[in-house]
């Protein structure tokens, strides 16, 4: 059977989007051979599963769906800037999760305990950070000039929007860069602390 490269993501609104599209033409006029994530593929990775049996990708879509539908929306903030590992040999830049850190990772936390049930996910050995993939290093360059205007740019404040959907994404490598297709989508329907629904 064909085998997807899937992973679960929180999905951004146009505006915070458009806003770290920005971010990266700033982060870009420093010297530096980059790999930039397209814009329309800005997300938040909670989970990256790998290649996943095109059969199973439906019960990842229904775990999504049933932990989407037992947690309030929540609003999350995009703020500052940084890179991985750290400044020293930078290989991924990253915008900052502010506000709705300890939600996402309370989400990701539920999904992976059902996903590890169904025996198509291997547990990462690193911590869940959650936040937005920039752009990626290329090479072994001197990154000194990227390094500067990361920090240059460390108060960099993205917006606010309430997270509403998680989204279960197959992504395929093409001449033209990675080309995401939504294979499911869960929705937040859970209520707060009040008993109420979470407004949008």
């Amino acid at each position: 059977m064909p085998r997807l490269r899937t992973f679960i993501a929180v999905p951004l609104s146009r505006p915070l989007r458009q806003r770290a599209a920005a971010l990266q033409e700033s982060l870009a006029a420093a010297e530096g051979d980059v790999n930039w994530v397209a814009e329309q593929n800005l997300h938040v990775t909670l989970l990256f599963l790998g290649e996943v049996d095109v059969r199973e990708t439906l019960s990842v879509c229904r775990v999504v769906q049933d932990v989407a539908a037992a947690t309030a929306p929540f609003s999350i903030r995009l703020a500052g800037v940084g890179c991985f590992p750290n400044t020293r040999r930078p290989r991924v830049l990253w915008a900052g999760i502010e506000d709705g850190t300890e939600e996402l990772i309370r989400l990701h936390q539920k999904i992976e305990v059902r996903i590890l049930e169904l025996g198509s996910y291997r547990r990462e050995d690193r911590t869940f950070t959650p936040h937005v993939t920039l752009g990626r290093v290329k090479g072994e360059g001197d990154s000194q000039a990227i390094v500067q205007t990361v920090r240059e740019h460390s108060e960099w404040n993205g917006g606010v929007e309430t997270v509403t959907e998680v989204h279960v994404m197959s992504s395929e490598l093409t001449r033209d860069g990675s080309q995401y297709t939504i294979l499911g989508r869960g929705k937040l329907l859970g209520q707060n602390e009040n008993g109420a629904n979470e407004p949008d």
